[in-house]
């Protein structure tokens, strides 16, 4: 049975990933597992079947990506996302050393890649992310920015409250007391 491999761009979340499975479940398509940025199917899909379901990931936010240097984009945005929700899990690898492994090229090729394409660096975009799960977490009113801080790595509270600052303009604990919205994660970058 031939498998073949589909990349989708903008899943963020398991509900993006429960979004996608509904997709080809509707279809009638095999699934063998539905994962951030990809789909794994048990089939080959015909140039029409292609087509039709590009239209309806289109229709719920999603693009099927063809380009290579597009899935290698995708992959290093999902996996920073899933870096910046697990931050324990590989907490003693660097960035790079992880991507490189990940993705199988060398850093600066994946580097030089996303940042022609996103016009940010990876290093930014992982802060982008960050903040973005800090006031996540903020909005929860379940842990303290010092809690939050050791949570995601942060050297000290001061060094989250800096970079939180520099990036929203305003502190955690303003962020706390303000009715500010959150950003997509798929649309982080301007």
């Amino acid at each position: 049975m031939n498998k073949e491999i589909l990349h989708i761009k903008n899943m963020v979340c398991p509900r993006c990933i429960a979004s996608v499975e509904d997709i080809l479940h509707e279809l009638n398509y095999s699934v063998e597992q539905v994962l951030l940025g990809e789909a794994v199917l048990n089939e080959t899909l015909s140039v029409n079947q292609l087509a039709v379901l590009k239209d309806k990931l289109l229709k719920q936010g999603f693009e099927l990506l063809e380009d290579k240097k597009d899935k290698i984009v995708e992959a290093v945005k999902t996996h920073v996302i899933q870096l910046v929700k697990n931050p324990d899990k590989h907490s003693s690898t660097k960035l790079s050393t992880y991507l490189s492994k990940e993705l199988g090229y060398d850093y600066s090729h994946i580097s030089s890649l996303f940042t022609a394409s996103q016009h940010i660096t990876i290093e930014k975009y992982v802060i982008l992310q960050k903040i973005e799960y800090v006031k996540e977490l903020l909005s929860y009113n379940e842990l303290t920015v010092s809690e939050i801080s050791d949570t995601l790595n942060y050297s000290s509270v001061a060094a989250l409250s800096a970079q939180f600052k520099s990036i929203t303009g305003i502190t955690p604990s303003k962020f706390k007391s303000s009715d500010q919205a959150r950003k997509s994660l798929d649309n982080l970058i301007p």
